[in-house]
């Protein structure tokens, strides 16, 4: 299976990684090495994944997804994820692990969510 990743810097340190594919035991090195090339050199704050075109996701997929968002709350940084397809989705809900991941449905809640949070970072 194949994975193809966009990265798009919505403004400095804020990161769209928009994933395509299948991530599992074959591709998930792909997104660990885009994710610590952000967050090593790019000093990324905040990292979202849309997993709009994620067709299919295994362990090491879900291994790299909580990877990330470690290695982002080592920086004091935030990992996000949007767009998730419902067997994707399922994965995550049989896991259990929902609950504590930032999921939004779609790039507007988001967007709402990350104006909240920088309004109160503003505001002290």
């Amino acid at each position: 299976m194949t994975l193809t990743l966009k990265v798009t810097e919505l403004k400095p340190r804020f990161f769209t990684i928009t994933l395509a594919g299948a991530l599992d035991s074959s591709t998930y090195m792909l997104l660990d090495n885009k994710i610590e090339n952000l967050v090593t050199e790019g000093a990324a704050r905040i990292i979202t994944l849309d997993m709009s075109g994620v067709t299919y996701i295994s362990s090491m997929g879900v291994r790299s997804v909580f990877k990330a968002k470690k290695n982002l709350a080592r920086q004091e940084g935030a990992f996000l994820m949007v767009n998730l397809q419902p067997q994707v989705k399922k994965v995550f809900e049989i896991i259990d692990a929902l609950p504590s991941m930032q999921v939004f449905a779609n790039m507007r809640e988001m967007d709402d969510y990350l104006t909240r949070m920088q309004s109160n970072e503003e505001n002290g």
